[in-house]
């Protein structure tokens, strides 16, 4: 089970929030948010309640990791900036004190497997990944994805390569179609592995 705290001041000070389960609307527990700390797991931020809006995976750990920010600690709307993926970040997470969104723990799997389909109703080429993929052009010669199917783990999908741009988050399931994601579009670029650093 993962821990995160959200605090209402920088420097991890002021009212704090700790959750450890899903949370489907943050805003019921504090007014605003200057600093998020990991304790434990990993976590996808929503932008609004309900699980809506853009998604961002936030996990424990330091260093790098290609685009997925693996953080101990958010201090202050400018680092959260930074951090999160190079597409313009929407209003509400342009605000310095509001997030407006939603956490959810990410569950952890021993093992990867996903299915690719180029057509929707996992129809047409079937490609299947166990590993990171940076490039799915280079590797398919696809630039879009119209459905998956998560066999085994939890991945996020970005619509550029290189671990970059809008995020989302795919559980064991089947995604019929782009819309299933939460996409507007096909388009995918990459894909990673959630893996839990502990």
């Amino acid at each position: 089970m993962g821990k995160i705290t959200f605090y209402e001041d920088r420097s991890f000070q002021g009212r704090c929030y700790e959750c450890s389960s899903d949370c489907p609307n943050l805003q019921t527990y504090f007014s605003r948010c200057n600093s998020i700390r990991v304790d434990s797991g990993s976590w996808m931020l929503y932008e609004q309640p309900n699980y809506q809006g853009n998604q961002y995976l936030l996990r424990r750990g330091g260093g790098g990791g290609g685009g997925i920010p693996r953080l101990p600690a958010v201090d202050g709307p400018q680092r959260l900036h930074q951090l999160l993926p190079p597409h313009p970040p929407s209003e509400s997470l342009r605000q310095q004190d509001s997030l407006g969104g939603c956490f959810i723990d990410v569950e952890q799997a021993g093992s990867h497997r996903i299915r690719l389909y180029e057509r929707e109703d996992h129809k047409g080429l079937m490609m299947e990944l166990t590993e990171d993929c940076s490039c799915i052009q280079d590797r398919f010669h696809l630039s879009e994805i119209r459905s998956f199917h998560v066999l085994e783990g939890c991945w996020v999908l970005y619509e550029m390569p290189n671990y970059r741009g809008q995020q989302y988050l795919l559980r064991p399931q089947e995604y019929r179609r782009y819309q299933d994601w939460g996409a507007v579009d096909a388009k995918a670029g990459s894909l990673r592995r959630v893996v839990d650093l502990y």
